[in-house]
């Protein structure tokens, strides 16, 4: 905008400052008035230029005039002298100082249409300056955003042309790039961080401002699509001209392409990690290679590897997505479940991590790399034993635990209370005696302490209440499946 100052400073016109105690005043345009109250014409930040024609014999009734002008407000009183009044009278320079209203005094010379004309000049080559630079900054903005890292090389340019500081800032408020700028050593990095957070739970794609004394910041969401990928904070004038403005809405269209840009390389990238596990899920680990190269940096896929599978929402599955392929993890979508492929020694950290995150994890079996048919089973295997109480299971365990490992704690327990029903205490222990000694008659005898006979007794009392014959192996692996399911009170009554 045009200031007083500017105009006070024109030479040719011979303005003298009366009152300026707001030089910096903006001035929209310029308006001749002769009336006693022009107010309901002004629209505010004019310069008013008067004669005094209607107040030759004016006194108190400045004080009124100057302080309808003061509501207004205009942005100077220009009084010109040598017709109505030979000089500016004392009342009026009184008033402007009491109500703070610049004032200034034109000489007979001047005529007020030179004025006009000046400010108008005035305003059009700076309009003209403000649409160059407003021009000159988006095509930075633009070129930009053709850098190696084009995001920084964004925040950065927006930085300069607001003279302040920017940061590029993830969904969970951490600053990605940034912040960076003449003024980034005063930026409220704790505010921009609330801001993002507080959107987060709005939802949607709502920005928020706030303004001090001194600075504004300004946090906009970035994304063309979905869910905002990341949040460009701003600090700058409390008051943005139409330029900064223009620069800050080119910077977000920008910024939100280049994220356009990178989520295709990102779909594209996980098409071809996604292809390259289902190729080592068919143990062609040689394929899978040929297509992780493809991608640039390639990852290498380990000679031992661990596959790990996980299940959750799939806001989860995607951000865990995300955390793996920034540790270099090959990660992917496969038949609607995370699935990963760690070195072995990684593969139990990897698992709490993705656990930590909301998923329910199975590692499975360290295998070769051309043989992820396995590893990849062994995986799903463990991913069904998972549980609210357990959500991360390792497929070592499950084979450390045996069959037990394998079969959920409330049927097993069911099972065994109707298997075993109808036993009593004694019975139980001999049973348990009789297949610790594999069936051995005189180990049982011995170590229950009875006769031989009473052994074969009670096992003859036992068989007839179980649904099969004690020398039927099947029916030994259901009994000792039984027993070890029992609920601690069946076992020590």
């Amino acid at each position: 905008m045009v200031s007083v100052r500017d105009v006070l400073g024109v030479r040719a016109l011979g303005l003298r400052g009366v009152h300026v105690s707001r030089a910096d005043a903006d001035i929209r345009w310029v308006a001749t008035s002769e009336l006693s109250d022009p107010t309901p014409f002004l629209e505010g930040a004019e310069v008013l230029l008067t004669t005094g024609i209607e107040t030759r014999d004016w006194d108190q009734e400045w004080d009124d005039y100057v302080r309808r002008l003061a509501r207004t407000p205009v942005a100077a009183v220009g009084f010109g002298i040598g017709l109505t009044h030979e000089r500016t009278p004392d009342a009026l320079i009184a008033a402007c100082r009491e109500h703070d209203v610049n004032l200034f005094e034109v000489p007979r010379r001047t005529t007020f249409v030179a004025i006009s004309r000046h400010v108008a000049r005035l305003l059009s080559e700076q309009e003209s300056a403000a649409t160059q630079a407003a021009l000159q900054t988006q095509r930075r903005l633009i070129s930009a955003a053709t850098r190696r890292d084009p995001a920084t090389a964004v925040v950065t340019a927006l930085a300069q042309a607001l003279d302040g500081a920017a940061c590029l800032m993830a969904p969970d408020g951490r600053a990605l790039t940034g912040p960076v700028g003449p003024r980034r050593d005063e930026f409220p990095l704790d505010d921009a961080t609330a801001d993002v957070h507080r959107l987060q739970t709005r939802g949607g794609r709502s920005a928020a401002t706030q303004s001090r004394p001194a600075l504004s910041l300004s946090v906009q969401p970035i994304g063309l699509r979905g869910r905002p990928s990341a949040y460009l904070a701003t600090m700058g004038p409390v008051r943005l001209s139409e330029a900064e403005r223009d620069a800050l809405t080119t910077a977000v269209a920008v910024l939100g392409l280049v994220d356009e840009q990178r989520r295709s390389r990102t779909t594209t990238r996980r098409h071809l990690h996604s292809r390259a596990i289902e190729l080592l899920t068919g143990n062609d680990s040689r394929t899978a290679q040929l297509i992780l190269e493809i991608d640039a940096p390639a990852i290498v896929i380990p000679k031992q590897m661990r596959f790990l599978r996980a299940s959750g929402g799939e806001s989860e599955i995607g951000d865990a997505v995300t955390t793996l392929e920034q540790r270099g993890i090959l990660a992917g979508i496969y038949a609607d479940e995370l699935c990963a492929v760690s070195l072995p020694a990684q593969a139990e950290a990897t698992g709490e991590a993705l656990v930590a995150s909301g998923l329910h994890v199975g590692v499975g079996a360290a295998v070769s790399s051309d043989d992820g048919a396995s590893g990849y089973r062994t995986a799903g295997l463990a991913l069904a034993q998972t549980a609210p109480t357990a959500a991360l299971v390792v497929w070592d365990r499950v084979v450390s635990d045996g069959p037990l490992g394998l079969i959920d704690a409330q049927r097993a327990e069911a099972f065994a209370e109707s298997w075993l029903h109808g036993l009593n205490a004694e019975q139980l222990e001999t049973l348990r005696s009789f297949l610790r000694h594999h069936g051995s008659h005189l180990k049982v005898a011995e170590e229950l302490g009875v006769h031989r006979n009473t052994v074969r007794n009670r096992l003859d009392a036992i068989e007839a209440l179980l649904p099969g014959q004690l020398d039927d192996p099947q029916t030994r692996v259901s009994a000792w499946i039984a027993l070890q399911s029992l609920p601690s009170e069946r076992v020590n009554p």
